[in-house]
């Protein structure tokens, strides 16, 4: 114990360390101990020097090493005192302080190249389902595999927000669970593509995890054309003779980057294609919020046998909880479970008891209606600061379309955008290599970058679309 009138004289030598170090070392112990007790004074400096043989610099700079971690103080004029232990709040998370995320707007330029949700309170219900899962998982379950059992509370939760007038009818061996909607699209991919050279089909203008789910499975993808009522009937039967289509991709509900919606009796065209020529249909909802009125029914409800429907709570509630579903058609379940398991096992039981936990949380339609308030700010703010340009957009949907006027191309746009503290998304990032060319940009509502801040995001790229750069033709 190092006290002003006890001889402590550790043996720093043969630490293998610095002697400053070792005798900071040897001070924590003391205070880990309870050897040196709060508030106790320590020798001063010279004293201890001279009682272990080392310079009083060397003291010194252990004293500072110890102050500086908190477990010492100094009092002018007074001496150096062992600090009162820290408190700390139980099973407290990282403080996001410490972390640095760029879409916070703090590196000056506003990120609106992916959706984010705001907080608006699920991150407190996350947080405390959290602790309340710690104290009643049973220890033994967090030490095995995830299987049909672990996560069937997950499927009955999410059961509970399905309608079965929009998916079709379905029970709880339907629903197979995985990480996020787009392990969803790659398993259901995995479960259906046969020969050696399969094809797929997207939408021209759509999601490029589409493409990336056919390119790990070894899939051709062939875009497909749009009109205002959604995928074009003549050109996806063309694409299906030609090219011996077996899935096809797409989102009813919402189409990114678009916004576009197939109507009800689009809906009904295709699913009469897809069934005359066996092909699956992949219809992707993750971009319809919760709790949001639909347009029409899914493609698995018009499809028994030959559609699928997926999504995820990452546009509702927070992209980092990695769960999403999928609901087979009727007699592929077994198949994609089947997948699942043999791709991860399933998804951890840590996750999907958080998931049930957070879907059945009895305010979690106040938290999805603020989420839904927040995009509708953002949203209409775009919409009147750029008006008189032609956009396409809806108030519960974290993004907008922006065909650019004459005179920007997509990729200079996006440029001249990010010289102007904006980073936006060229519609070439939704296209095919070989579509043809679209002027046009996606704009994405970040909730992580504040309102104001978004708001002079627009009016920057308000005074770019005003002034477009000259051109000399030739």
């Amino acid at each position: 114990m190092i006290v002003s009138d006890t001889i402590w004289q550790p043996n720093l030598a043969e630490s293998g360390k610095p002697k400053y170090q070792a005798l900071a070392q040897a001070i924590r112990e003391g205070v880990t101990t309870g050897q040196l007790l709060p508030g106790e004074k320590l020798p001063p400096v010279r004293d201890l020097a001279y009682r272990v043989s080392v310079t009083p610099g060397t003291v010194a700079r252990a004293y500072k090493l110890l102050i500086d971690e908190g477990h010492l103080h100094a009092g002018v004029g007074r001496g150096t005192f062992v600090s009162e232990p820290k408190v700390q709040p139980v099973r407290s998370l990282p403080s996001a302080d410490r972390f640095f995320d760029p879409t916070l707007d703090r590196d000056g330029q506003a990120h609106l190249l992916s959706p984010k949700m705001p907080d608006v309170g699920q991150g407190e219900i996350i947080r405390a389902a959290m602790h309340e899962l710690a104290d009643t998982t049973a220890p033994d379950m967090l030490l095995r595999y995830p299987t049909r059992d672990t996560d069937l509370p997950a499927r009955e939760a999410f059961a509970g927000t399905l309608d079965p007038k929009h998916i079709g009818a379905f029970d709880i061996h339907n629903i197979v669970a995985s990480h996020g909607g787009q392990n969803a699209i790659l398993m259901i991919l995995q479960s259906v593509l046969e020969g050696a050279n399969p094809v797929i089909a997207v939408d021209e203008l759509s999601y490029g995890g589409f493409r990336s789910a056919g390119v790990l499975c070894r899939a051709e993808v062939i875009g497909i054309p749009w009109d205002d009522d959604g995928p074009m009937v003549d050109a996806l039967e063309v694409a299906i003779k030609e090219h011996k289509i077996q899935v096809f991709c797409t989102s009813a509900e919402v189409c990114n980057p678009t916004v576009k919606q197939t109507t009800p009796e689009r809906r009904e065209q295709i699913a009469t294609l897809a069934q005359a020529y066996g092909v699956h249909i992949i219809d992707d909802d993750c971009y319809r919020l919760m709790n949001t009125e639909r347009v029409g029914p899914s493609y698995r409800a018009l499809l028994p046998g030959l559609g699928w429907y997926l999504t995820s709570p990452s546009k509702s509630i927070t992209a980092s909880l990695r769960i999403g579903f999928a609901v087979a058609p009727k007699g592929w379940s077994k198949a994609l479970t089947r997948t699942a398991t043999f791709t991860s096992f399933g998804v951890t039981r840590i996750v999907t008891d958080l998931y049930a936990a957070i879907i059945q949380h009895p305010d979690l339609n106040v938290i999805v209606d603020r989420v839904k308030a927040r995009i509708s700010d953002d949203i209409l703010a775009a919409v009147r600061i750029l008006d008189g340009y032609d956009m396409r957009y809806s108030e519960t949907v974290p993004f907008l379309w922006l065909d650019l006027p004459m005179g920007w191309r997509a990729g200079e746009f996006c440029q001249a955008a990010e010289a102007a503290g904006v980073l936006i998304k060229s519609a070439d990032d939704f296209a095919l290599r070989e579509s043809r060319s679209v002027h046009a940009v996606r704009i994405a509502v970040n909730g992580l970058v504040p309102h104001a801040h978004f708001v002079q995001a627009m009016e920057r790229l308000r005074d770019l679309l005003d002034h477009p750069p000259e051109r000399i033709a030739i």
